[in-house]
């Protein structure tokens, strides 16, 4: 079967700063994929280029095999493509509920299908309690989950989570493990960038390391820890240790 995603050789530079450069790796459908690395090695800028955001100024991107790398971040969410952001991006004034359907609407015209679209949505994620709750009333856990939440409505088949678990506490972070699974089991692909080692290696099938940029590697989450290029570049003497 072909890769669900595939990113060839792709470049993107800032004011001649470089942050990514020649990425090259592919995401297989129905897998989590982890994308680490330390500050600045380009995680969110290439999440950027994925979801449209950003036009990479070399190479490809390929969604089922077919270009997307240059097409508007609304065109790849219609092809299906789905992201959460570092910093929350709620809409502070507007309930739980009219967030979600935000994203309802980007398939759905009418306001009756999107609002049972996005109560469904609203359900599966654990937020279904706190629908008509202003979003700036809720807790940092349940914000990263409403952007899960509102990223689902817009029917994904590739959802980017960038650091969806970080801050959260044990409790909060292994609720949020969970939810990752379950929408891996609804069928949707998962690309996720996380610093909390404990709780991504465990999850993930797969994950590339990034540093100044470029891919350090890639491989199964027990091979990457143990990787000397790894440990010096990112994850430090206590994995070198182990």
């Amino acid at each position: 079967m072909p890769p669900l995603l595939e990113v060839d050789n792709v470049s993107k530079s800032f004011g001649g700063v470089a942050a990514n450069v020649d990425i090259s790796f592919d995401v297989r459908e129905g897998e989590i994929l982890g994308l680490i690395g330390p500050n600045g090695a380009g995680k969110t800028s290439l999440f950027n280029a994925i979801s449209g955001e950003v036009v990479p100024d070399a190479g490809e991107i390929r969604l089922a095999g077919s270009r997307i790398s240059g097409l508007p971040p609304e065109q790849c969410s219609l092809l299906g493509i789905a992201r959460t952001f570092q910093v929350v991006r709620s809409f502070d004034s507007m309930t739980v509920l009219e967030n979600v359907m935000v994203g309802a609407y980007a398939r759905l015209s009418r306001t009756r299908p999107a609002m049972a679209r996005a109560l469904e949505t609203l359900a599966f994620t654990g937020l279904a309690a706190r629908a008509d709750t202003l979003a700036h009333a809720l807790t940092p856990a349940e914000k990263r989950r409403l952007e899960v939440a509102r990223a689902l409505a817009t029917e994904p088949g590739l959802l980017l989570l960038d650091e969806m678990l970080t801050g959260l506490t044990p409790v909060e972070a292994q609720s949020g493990v969970q939810l990752i699974r379950d929408v891996r089991a609804r069928g949707i692909t998962v690309m996720m960038v996380e610093h909390v080692m404990e709780v991504l290696l465990p999850l993930v099938d797969r994950a590339v390391v990034l540093d100044l940029g470029r891919v350090l590697t890639i491989g199964a989450p027990q091979d990457v820890v143990r990787n000397p290029d790894v440990i010096r570049a990112y994850l430090g003497d206590r994995y070198a240790a182990a």
